[in-house]
């Protein structure tokens, strides 16, 4: 009976080791895939806040992150700029370069554009969905009008007018800032589009486009 005993309790202790082996095997194939979801999780981090700028695009949480919004070189220059890909980056690189080549040079830092919306508020929220950029950040402080030339104010007045009312100027603002400009229409507005087909155009002829001797102003 003791050997029957003993025989029994090796039966059930190869049955438990048997199960025990089961489960660690399980947990050994089930283990990879839990971590590569806890990776996949982290590696992929929220982009869309589910929220409005203030001229009705979408905010995001973050540039280059895979949403809507990329850093882009402005070119001529020594800046980078983190805006929304398509046509708002058409339109705010053209504005940055006409003002590194007619009003002052812009190097590294030279411009803010992506701003992290936890606390925007009001017009800066545009800085939240890639659509607006600060120019040379401290130089001109916001509540503060007069701090460009008159030739310079020139210089905006014409970027305002060629862009026919798809961007807006901080120093047009009753509270001013004077080194904001942005993009004042919302997803797929016809203007937009019209614009970016312009600056496409002007890119292709001599003496148009960012850079241009403005004659007459």
């Amino acid at each position: 009976m003791a050997t029957s005993g003993r025989r029994l309790s090796r039966r059930m202790v190869l049955r438990s080791g048997v199960g025990a082996a089961a489960v660690l095997g399980l947990a050994a194939v089930l283990a990879p895939a839990a971590t590569a979801a806890t990776s996949s999780a982290v590696a992929e981090p929220k982009i869309a806040t589910g929220r409005k700028s203030a001229n009705g695009w979408d905010m995001e949480t973050g540039p280059d992150i895979g949403g809507a919004i990329w850093t882009a070189a402005v070119p001529g220059s020594g800046c980078s700029v983190a805006l929304r890909i398509g046509a708002a980056t058409a339109v705010l690189v053209h504005v940055a370069r006409r003002f590194h080549y007619e009003i002052g040079s812009l190097d590294l830092g030279g411009i803010v554009s992506f701003k992290d919306p936890a606390n925007l508020t009001g017009y800066e929220t545009n800085h939240a969905s890639g659509t607006a950029i600060d120019i040379r950040p401290g130089w001109y402080p916001a509540g503060v009008r007069g701090n460009f030339l008159k030739h310079e104010v020139a210089v905006i007045r014409d970027v305002l007018r060629e862009c026919g009312g798809v961007v807006g100027w901080g120093g047009d603002f009753a509270q001013p800032d004077e080194g904001h400009f942005q993009i004042d229409v919302g997803p797929g507005d016809a203007r937009l589009a019209r614009l970016v087909d312009q600056l496409r155009h002007w890119d292709q002829l001599p003496g148009k486009g960012a850079g241009a001797i403005l004659l007459g102003s």
